[in-house]
């Protein structure tokens, strides 16, 4: 199964591709930002294509293979950017792409603990091995930094509880499977919520969802990726050059609007007052767009 890009034809138009540009996708994933931006820039326009799962890239490959060299594959998380450009002189930078939703395959196919629905290790990498894994954080961590962890990065209402629960549970035996983590959690909504349900689900979502964001956000440290990366991205750009980034959730949407109120008069501009998001159409086939929102700036 290949990734399905969320608000694909709005940030093709968005970045205002010509042909010959060079561009930048931070988030190679599935590539399907990428193969559009390369059609959009053909016939010799180039695109360097980032990303820090080596799974990734050669999934990739395969799917931009009829591109050749127009291709310059990088395998790096995208806080090393200036670095790359740098090294390997891609320029003049026309337009960066960052798309930081998680593709389906890296969810359901990677076998690294991502999803909660399946029986895998608590890994959560997706850079490979030199790392903290989510067993490291769920097993060693204090209580309060767990706590912390949850409530900051997932949102999670029951991050105490949750918390206090996990300490407990790895007393007995380390947490390092999916299916473990998800009946602490369990354990704790149905306590909580004096509930006889199997899944006692809240709002729609499973218990699980948001401890298993916290847990992803805290071992890739996300934000502090996100934090490096988009001063790197403005300074990389050529003037007039173009950034769109798609946020999912509050916490990283909060650090790029930030940013560009930040930047805003000085080094950017914003391309749009508010927030691209998904019409009904789109997140009604696809339920992980319907919290997509498509920010854009134009370098100064």
């Amino acid at each position: 199964m290949r990734h399905v890009p969320v608000l694909l034809s709005e940030t093709i138009e968005a970045l205002k591709l010509k042909s010959g540009m060079h561009v930048i996708d931070c988030t190679l994933g599935d590539a399907g930002h990428a193969e559009a931006i390369l059609e959009a820039t053909a016939p010799n326009g180039k695109l360097l294509g980032v990303d820090a799962d080596p799974e990734a890239i050669l999934r990739a490959k395969q799917f931009l293979y009829r591109f050749g060299d127009r291709v310059v594959f990088v395998r790096d998380n995208f806080s090393g950017l200036g670095e790359s450009v740098s090294r390997l002189a891609f320029g003049p930078v026309h337009g960066i792409i960052m798309d930081l939703g998680w593709s389906s395959p890296q969810f359901e196919e990677r076998g690294r603990g991502f999803s909660f629905q399946k029986d895998e290790p608590l890994d959560m990498r997706y850079g490979g091995g030199e790392s903290t894994t989510a067993a490291d954080v769920v097993n060693v961590t204090r209580e309060d930094e767990l706590e912390r962890i949850f409530r900051e990065y997932g949102e999670e209402k029951l991050s105490k509880e949750i918390a206090r629960a996990m300490i407990e549970k790895r007393r007995i035996a380390p947490i390092i499977r999916t299916v473990q983590l998800v009946e602490v959690i369990l354990e704790t909504y149905k306590k909580k919520l004096q509930s006889k349900k199997d899944v006692p689900w809240v709002g729609g979502l499973h218990p699980a969802t948001k401890v298993f964001q916290a847990l992803r956000i805290a071992v890739n440290n996300e934000y502090g990726v996100l934090e490096k990366a988009l001063p790197q991205a403005i300074n990389v750009l050529a003037p007039s050059g173009r950034l769109a980034v798609i946020t999912f959730h509050s916490g990283e949407d909060r650090i790029v609007k930030h940013f560009f109120k930040h930047q805003e008069h000085k080094t950017i501009r914003m391309v749009y007052k508010k927030p691209i998001v998904c019409v009904k159409e789109e997140y009604e086939a696809n339920p992980r767009a319907r919290s997509a929102k498509l920010r854009v700036v134009e370098k100064l």
